[in-house]
């Protein structure tokens, strides 16, 4: 399977900044109710762990197009080193400069500082009518330092995805914490 082979990976690179695997099912259900002719977007590609959740959900579907952006080259790498359906283009990139070339999307997991924190509006106008935008990590994680340090920003984000007048939101207290917003037709 896709994601037991990103996990492995995920290990393999000590990379520990995947999502969390009930974030990933959600994830992978979401792609299931794409369209035909959609076209998925994650931000924040890692290792390919939120990825293979994704392509997971299309269940072997080509007929939508999937996005992954991710700034480190590095990591991108390591991601690339998974045989991808020929639907699924990796980008190295940063997400905030990507994303007003990209065009709309119907579902955006939004797992990157670059379109979260950063330039959350490019975001959100990449989403299409009726799309959805999945954003992880809106919890407080005591102890993390990097999270703690982010918090203020991460604060800021949550409150303009539940305040946002072209959103639909919902707040999950699972997982990592977990936004779920549709875009209003």
């Amino acid at each position: 399977m896709t994601v037991d082979r990103a996990r492995a990976r995920a290990a393999a690179a000590g990379f520990d900044l995947s999502c969390d695997d009930e974030v990933g099912a959600l994830m992978a259900a979401l792609a299931a109710g794409v369209p035909r002719g959609g076209r998925i977007l994650e931000l924040g590609t890692g290792v390919g762990v939120g990825l293979a959740w994704i392509v997971a959900g299309l269940e072997g579907r080509s007929d939508v197009e999937v996005h992954s952006v991710e700034v480190d080259p590095r990591t991108a790498a390591v991601a690339a080193t998974e045989d991808w359906p020929s639907s699924v283009t990796v980008h190295v990139a940063d997400a905030v400069e990507a994303l007003p070339r990209l065009g709309s999307f119907d579902l955006i997991f939004a797992d990157a500082q670059g379109g979260k924190t950063e330039r959350l509006d490019l975001t959100i106008s990449a989403l299409a009518p009726g799309g959805h935008l999945l954003v992880d990590d809106m919890a407080p994680k005591p102890g993390n330092a990097l999270h703690e340090s982010l918090w203020p920003q991460i604060e800021h984000v949550r409150e303009r995805l539940l305040t946002d007048p072209r959103l639909r939101s919902a707040e999950l207290a699972f997982a990592s914490g977990v936004i779920l917003a549709t875009k209003r037709r």
